[in-house]
């Protein structure tokens, strides 16, 4: 399993930088793009159907791990995907599964 700590870099870590960051997603939660996104009610992990109501707003590169709030990294994820997925990228699943493969 993926370790549940990791070093972060000081500069994905900035204060500055992510109060910026999470004023762009709270700026891309009420934006159309986003309504549409939500409304079609599928998580981006796990592919099923939910309420929209019931879809939390995901970033694939965690902001603590130097990933932006834009287009391209934020996703509709179920709370039960986003709780598991922490801090974990999609770097991470490929080493996992490469691990548990060999």
């Amino acid at each position: 399993m993926l370790s549940d700590y990791y070093v972060l870099e000081p500069g994905f870590s900035d204060l500055k930088r992510l109060s910026k960051e999470r004023e762009k997603a709270r700026k891309l939660k009420k934006s159309s793009w986003w309504l549409a996104k939500k409304n079609q009610g599928i998580c981006h992990y796990c592919q099923r159907k939910f309420a929209p109501a019931k879809l939390t707003m995901d970033h694939i590169v965690p902001l603590a791990r130097g990933g932006a709030s834009t287009r391209g990294n934020i996703v509709p994820s179920c709370l039960e995907c986003n709780r598991d997925k922490k801090l974990h990228t999609p770097v991470d699943r490929i080493i996992e599964l490469g691990k548990n493969k060999g």
